[in-house]
């Protein structure tokens, strides 16, 4: 019984990457898809937290990432990808992301997590270092816009994180890890 857990664990885990992978393409057609996922998630910030708009503008610099997490029973993991803007030099750092954890909790949800970093010291240790330790609690039944989640912000210290579920279905409390990192293929 233990090695099914074991053997459907990992191929949740498997196909979440496949979910979460930006797929075949040209890396030019990665970046577009990557900026084309950033702007339809400002837009739904700005619909939900109009207050955001100002905020990103007046930042150094933000970041937008498309994610996408299972949690089954005890184990949590996803993966994913997005953009650094950083507004002081005019420049794009696009990273991957990659989070693991544990708790209780079933279901799988893609997401989309806006951060916004209030100064350049807090930006340059984000791209530079990319880890982040913390909890999750959440509940999501989503799909495209019928259903409901319950998202929110956060403060880590200089950044402000906005979470938006894009769909899923998904009942969880975890402590995780988050690692993000540059795509040198796509910088």
């Amino acid at each position: 019984m233990c090695h099914l857990k074991l053997v459907g664990s990992f191929a949740c885990i498997l196909l979440l990457t496949a979910c979460a992978s930006m797929g075949s393409g040209t890396n030019a057609e990665k970046r577009v898809a990557i900026l084309e996922m950033q702007q339809d998630a400002l837009e739904k910030l700005y619909l939900k937290k109009p207050a955001a708009r100002a905020e990103l503008k007046a930042s150094p610099g933000y970041a937008v990432f498309s994610n996408a997490n299972v949690n089954l029973f005890l184990v949590s993991a996803g993966t994913g990808y997005g953009v650094v803007n950083d507004q002081t030099q005019n420049k794009k750092i696009y990273m991957n992301m990659a989070e693991g954890g544990v708790g209780f909790g079933i279901g799988a949800k893609d997401y989309r997590i806006v951060m916004v970093f209030h100064n350049q010291a807090a930006m340059r240790n984000f791209v530079d270092k990319g880890w982040t330790f913390g909890g999750n609690a959440d509940a999501a039944a989503k799909a495209g816009t019928k259903g409901k989640s319950i998202e929110g912000e956060a403060y880590y210290g200089d950044v402000t994180v906005y979470t938006m579920t894009e769909s899923g279905l998904a009942l969880q409390a975890t402590v995780k890890g988050t690692k993000f990192w540059k795509d040198e293929q796509l910088n």
